[in-house]
């Protein structure tokens, strides 16, 4: 019963909820320990772990031997009872004896005091049974050693059957111990297995509310800078639940004539989706809009490596990055079209007039510009890229730490269990983690 109760209080010690409130010494902010469940507090768990299991073995090892202390008292006792047996035995057998040396002797006092004649004979008896008491005398005190030679042995007996009983104890308590012990340790492995589905499943629901919220300041920011490019432009934010992408761009002249229409659609996702182009070609027929743009941070497969943007599936396809300049190119294209529709009546003025544009220094100029925008937006991605690059490898290394760090703990409760938890056999899928990451 003891033992059970030792074992209640360490589970009680040792079997913390999640919800347990702690209070940081420091701050005194109070906190639950799923949320403060650390390196730290695996450490200070590890020690309440050994400290438990020491107070445990020392409290078994005390039962062992009060018990063993019992069962040589009894031993003892009745070791005891036997050796007051055998000496009232043996003094029953002195007092005899001494029975015996007196009446001799008054049969050797009687045969002074009878006839001589009958002295020979009674003296020869007499001397007869002298000896008969002597040979008595001395069988009694052979018997006398071999009982203390038994007794002896009996106490050797007695000590070997205690030390076999005391072992057999030890054995069973450790083995008791390891069934616990391997019991806490399951108990352990369940809760931090459901307390990592609880943090998967946060992290998932998480990240879908991100992905959208994303979406939406991606969205606002190529809404605002369109807006802050292009003044004369008329930006239409397109609501929420309506058809028709997500900003509408008209172009303007500077006398305040349409000359085109351009919608936008924002992506902020890790895949890129192949109903994308489909659904922004149907809300430009229905919009009449002259081009479409996806503004993506993940681009189709096949896509070139280090191209900012282009035309895929008959809409463009561009980075945030690279939105602004392909605008100022596409209106620049739509300004031109409708100039050249305004003067169609005049045609071969006009074509001459745009042949002239085209050869002119200036639209060389804007051209150069655009593209010298496009270099300074390569340069800055390359920047980000060495950037991310130290951040990942910085990362890696203190994943490969924590790995460490936690076969080090599963290797110790293995040890404290006796190699009785194959389900912790962690080092080999904790290990080969990092090196599929990088393959990824």
């Amino acid at each position: 019963m003891n033992d059970q109760m030792a074992s209640d209080s360490s589970a009680e010690r040792l079997l913390l909820s999640p919800a347990t409130k702690v209070t940081c010494p420091k701050c005194e902010h109070e906190f639950s320990l799923a949320e403060g469940f650390a390196k730290q507090s695996l450490e200070q768990l590890e020690t309440a772990s050994h400290g438990a299991l020491e107070r445990m073995r020392a409290e078994a090892r005390a039962a062992e031997d009060r018990r063993a202390r019992e069962r040589a008292s009894k031993q003892a006792e009745l070791l005891q009872q036997q050796l007051k047996d055998s000496q009232a035995l043996l003094e029953q057998q002195q007092k005899q004896h001494a029975e015996s040396l007196a009446k001799a002797r008054a049969f050797e006092k009687q045969a002074a005091d009878q006839a001589q004649a009958n002295m020979r004979e009674q003296l020869q008896a007499q001397t007869k049974q002298l000896d008969d008491f002597r040979k008595a005398e001395n069988r009694l005190r052979k018997e006398r050693a071999e009982l203390e030679a038994r007794q002896q042995q009996l106490e050797l007996e007695v000590q070997r059957k205690l030390d076999e009983e005391r072992k057999q104890i030890a054995d069973n308590a450790r083995g008791a111990e390891a069934e616990r012990a391997k019991l806490r340790e399951a108990d352990l492995q369940k809760k931090l297995d459901d307390m990592r589905h609880q943090l998967d499943e946060a992290q998932r629901k998480a990240e879908q509310g991100s992905q959208q919220a994303q979406g939406e300041v991606l969205e606002v920011i190529l809404e605002e800078q369109l807006g802050v490019t292009f003044p004369i432009d008329v930006i239409e934010e397109v609501k929420k639940g309506a058809r028709g992408g997500d900003v509408v761009q008209k172009v303007m002249t500077r006398s305040g004539q349409q000359a085109g229409t351009m919608l936008w659609e924002a992506k902020r996702a890790q895949n890129w989706s192949a109903a994308w182009p489909a659904k922004l070609m149907t809300d430009m027929r229905d919009l009449g809009a002259e081009a479409g743009v996806i503004v993506t941070t993940s681009f189709p497969n096949g896509w070139p490596t280090g191209q900012l943007f282009g035309l895929h599936d008959e809409v463009w396809v561009t980075s945030p990055s690279a939105a602004i300049p392909l605008a100022s190119a596409l209106r620049a294209g739509l300004l031109e079209a409708f100039k050249a529709r305004v003067a169609s009546a005049n045609k071969g003025e006009k074509m001459e007039a745009v042949y002239d544009y085209l050869t002119s220094p200036q639209f060389a100029h804007k051209l150069k510009a655009v593209y010298l925008a496009f270099r300074k937006m390569r340069e800055e991605l390359e920047t980000e890229r060495t950037t991310m690059q130290q951040r990942w490898n910085r990362r890696i290394k203190q994943i490969d730490q924590a790995t460490v760090q936690l076969v080090g703990i599963a290797g110790d409760l293995q040890g404290l269990a006796q190699q009785e938890l194959p389900q912790l056999e962690m080092e080999s899928d904790l290990l080969e983690g990092p090196g599929e990451t990088e393959e990824d």
